[in-house]
């Protein structure tokens, strides 16, 4: 698994505006729900994509179909979907996606080939990680919780 330093990280997730949520759940007790809502909370601008529930509405916006459905630049695509599933759209993102600069894969959520295909474009890759996680131990909010983070900082 690649390593991926708290900077690198830090850097996308702060250059990131708009997310679009491949396999983003309506279900509130199911990650890709809470990882979504989490992340509007914070001032992403949050697209979810899950081809079940088109045309709902979900944090207060159109469920789309497919990547290929959204009208708007994308930033970043966070995938909520089996390792298979991500060739596919790793391709549909790169294919439709002007701009996008991250492809985000969940945890448990790997694939090398698709990586490697999406890096060679200029697209920075993250796999087996959580931007939620990774947003609340980088900007503070696990310290709070009490979690050790291994990040040092004066704010509380």
């Amino acid at each position: 698994m690649p390593e991926y330093t708290d900077q690198h990280l830090k850097d996308v997730l702060t250059r990131t505006k708009t997310i679009a949520v491949v396999g983003v759940s309506t279900n509130s007790v199911r990650p890709s729900y809470y990882v979504a809502r989490y992340l509007g909370l914070k001032g992403y601008r949050v697209l979810p994509v899950n081809p079940g529930h088109a045309g709902k509405s979900l944090f207060g916006q159109t469920i789309h179909a497919s990547l290929s459905d959204i009208r708007e630049p994308v930033d970043m695509v966070d995938i909520f979907r089996r390792s298979e599933a991500v060739p596919a759209i790793v391709e549909e993102a790169l294919e439709v996606c002007e701009g996008v600069q991250t492809i985000w894969m969940q945890i448990g959520v790997e694939h090398a080939e698709a990586a490697a295909k999406a890096e060679a474009r200029g697209v920075t890759v993250i796999q087996n990680r959580c931007p939620k996680i990774e947003y609340q131990r980088l900007f503070g909010e696990l310290r709070m919780g009490g979690f050790a983070t291994g990040i040092i900082s004066s704010k509380l």
